[in-house]
């Protein structure tokens, strides 16, 4: 049954892949490189190219989702870390900053860039994607490819029938609480985030089919990449399709002015649902508009059920900061986060989101992050 499973999912593939075969975790997770180094340039360059990951192509039509310039005066905005005020400028330098949008009513009222970067510039996702992938589940829903999210994800990969994920529900994985076992830790040489099979979808399946379970499916949340590549396997069998092709035409064709391009289990491999896809800043910004508008396009199609957003950012009962695949503030704000600084906040009472793309020096890194934070909620108190 598992050949069987397999032979299916890879017989999907519809679209060309980019010809490139490094798999992407091998290239990330580098440890600290120093500001200003050959290191670090190297790091900026790979995050603006998809190359040499294995990836697949997103493309995107002539009708193109519009986000009018109002310019607003940011140069009075202050954000306080540690007792200490900054501006906008001492952000953008001091934690990498390649892409900075702020967007109200679909308007953009700032854009900045850095790091080389221009308008056309694309940049990766890494875990923003597992936001994508949640969108995709819902779309998936929309369309009756899935009726329940309380189906067993061995209804969909029976390969993994005796395994850890025996039990777990669809929910589960959105809500990466599955129970199985699994090191996220980047700093960590012998780490499964650093370790596992990337590059090639049956060794993924057959090592995420060997970790152990260390809770009940539902009580207790882990951060997991590897569940959420396998939500992307999941995905990819229920829709009988490539992630990336699904996109393409649920959400990426209709509003987007620019190609992206989705990293793989290797060349012939499905996408990878917990990471790496690659984008302008605006279209993370048409992204963003797409999710504060509840999954409607602009000519009035639901691509995703009515009130999905809501439900997918309602703290899951393992973790009341998480949802499908968001972080949540704890104040009707949300977000989409990756390492190395990458992050979308969404504040949807305001109709208001800000898209932040970086190449921080370390995967995670905690002074960086303290300073995004504050520079989201300035941010927001500023233009609100």
């Amino acid at each position: 049954m598992r050949s069987l499973m397999l032979a299916t999912l890879l017989s999907t593939l519809t679209l060309p892949l980019a010809l490139h075969t490094q798999p992407l975790h091998a290239q990330g997770l580098s440890g600290t490189v120093e500001p200003g180094s050959a290191a670090h340039q190297a790091q900026i360059e790979r995050f603006r190219s998809p190359a040499p990951t294995a990836s697949r192509l997103v493309k995107a039509d002539e009708g193109f989702l519009p986000l009018p310039a109002t310019p607003a005066d940011f140069s009075s905005l202050r954000y306080e870390v540690n007792g200490q005020s900054f501006s906008l400028d001492d952000y953008m330098a001091q934690t990498h900053v390649s892409g900075l949008l702020v967007l109200k009513d679909g308007n953009i009222l700032l854009e900045r860039y850095g790091l080389g970067n221009t308008e056309s510039s694309v940049w990766i996702a890494y875990s923003m994607a597992k936001s994508v992938t949640s969108l995709l589940y819902g779309a998936a829903i929309q369309d009756g490819y899935i009726s329940s999210l309380d189906t067993a994800v061995t209804d969909y990969l029976p390969a993994l029938k005796g395994s850890a994920y025996d039990g777990a529900s669809l929910r589960d994985l959105l809500h990466m609480a599955s129970g199985v076992q699994w090191n996220e830790n980047y700093a960590d040489p012998a780490s499964d985030v650093g370790n596992y099979p990337g590059n090639n979808v049956v060794q993924f399946l057959d090592f995420m089919k060997n970790k152990p379970r260390v809770a009940a499916p539902g009580e207790r949340f882990n951060y997991s990449t590897g569940e959420t590549d396998l939500a992307g396997v999941v995905l990819r069998a229920a829709i009988s399709n490539n992630l990336a092709t699904y996109l393409q035409h649920k959400i990426w064709m209709p509003i987007m002015e620019s190609d992206a391009y989705w990293a793989t289990h290797g060349n012939g491999g499905g996408e990878r649902g917990g990471c790496c896809l690659f984008a302008t800043l605006r279209d993370y910004g048409r992204l963003a508009q797409f999710v504060l508008n509840d999954g409607v396009l602009p000519d009035g199609t639901r691509v995703l059920p009515e009130g999905w957003i809501a439900e997918s950012v309602a703290p899951s009962p393992a973790d009341d900061g998480y949802g499908y695949f968001w972080w949540l503030n704890g104040d009707g704000t949300f977000r989409a986060s990756g390492i190395y600084g990458q992050g979308i906040y969404f504040d949807p009472e305001e109709n208001m989101a800000i898209v932040v793309t970086s190449a921080w020096t370390a995967a995670t890194v905690a002074d960086a992050t303290q300073h995004r934070n504050a520079v989201f909620r300035a941010i927001d108190g500023f233009v609100n």
